[in-house]
């Protein structure tokens, strides 16, 4: 088997013919489980896409607020300026703006995130009011601030600086994204699975093996296959949840622990900036 041909358990076997690997798309999420906004060129450190994850909502517990269990997360549109993120909901008839300077650590806290504990700031009665409107409940709004004595990542390569679920950034191909609908009876959108960077020339599934690539001027390193969530089946544009992709996923992406990869976690091992267009090269 050659070219972008690919195993019947999706995973790929051997390589796409020469030819352009290279970045598509590039997509910040400033707020996690809210739109992202897509980008031709952005900085990037060790973290992953600067300001991507940044602000997050958290319940009156203090357990953070994901499409997951509020599915209309999806409908909060962002924008963003050199100075401001914006927020736009559905009903709210005045955006919530945030300055996008970074915040002082004083006086922080933490939060869970999953696994792992995040230092964060609560960024006071305006937002959380204006954000438990939008979503019909308690909660407030936090900012990710930089550990002031632990590095960006852990030793496994997971995030401590922001709100990220694991991994500084998700990277998908097209191929992957058509192989999938191919199998579906309604296609899907590139948007249902929140990548950060979307890239062409790779076959179906084929960034599994990521290895260390160089995107443009940003060395890469540590691909490892990502496992979907619930938040998969939620229609960004509507906010409503279904039953795809993860079942059609299941029949042919599960992991050895039963999970369903879709695309590849990557960290960058230099900060630099990505643009769309660039080359990916071994």
């Amino acid at each position: 088997m050659s070219g972008n041909a690919a195993a019947k358990d999706g995973r790929t076997v051997g390589r796409p013919e020469a030819g352009g690997r290279r970045v598509t798309g590039l997509v910040v999420y400033p707020f996690k489980s809210a739109r992202g906004v897509p980008v031709s060129a952005w900085r990037v450190d060790e973290a992953g896409l600067i300001d991507d994850r940044r602000w997050m909502v958290v319940d009156d517990e203090g357990a953070f607020v994901s499409q997951r269990t509020h599915p209309g997360m999806a409908l909060l549109d962002v924008h963003l300026d050199d100075g401001t993120v914006e927020v736009v909901a559905p009903g709210m008839t005045d955006p919530l703006r945030l300055d996008r300077a970074p915040r002082d650590p004083a006086g922080h806290a933490s939060v869970r995130v999953w696994f792992s504990d995040r230092y964060m700031v609560d960024i006071g009665d305006t937002a959380a009011r204006w954000m438990s409107e939008a979503l019909g409940r308690a909660c407030r709004v936090v900012e990710a601030v930089r550990p002031p004595d632990h590095p960006l990542l852990a030793d496994d390569g997971r995030v401590r600086a922001g709100f990220a679920d694991a991994s500084p950034a998700l990277v998908v191909s097209v191929a992957s994204l058509d192989h999938l609908n191919r199998r579906l009876d309604v296609p899907l959108p590139m948007t249902r699975f929140r990548p950060n960077v979307v890239v062409e020339g790779f076959g179906p599934h084929e960034e599994d093996a990521w290895g260390s690539p160089r995107i443009g001027e940003v060395p890469t390193r540590g691909g490892r296959p990502c496992p979907r969530c619930a938040i998969t089946l939620v229609d960004p544009a509507t906010g409503e949840k279904g039953l795809e992709p993860l079942r059609t996923l299941a029949t042919y992406r599960r992991n050895d622990r039963g999970e369903v990869d879709f695309g590849v976690n990557v960290s960058f091992a230099a900060p630099g900036t990505l643009h769309v267009g660039d080359a990916v090269v071994d």
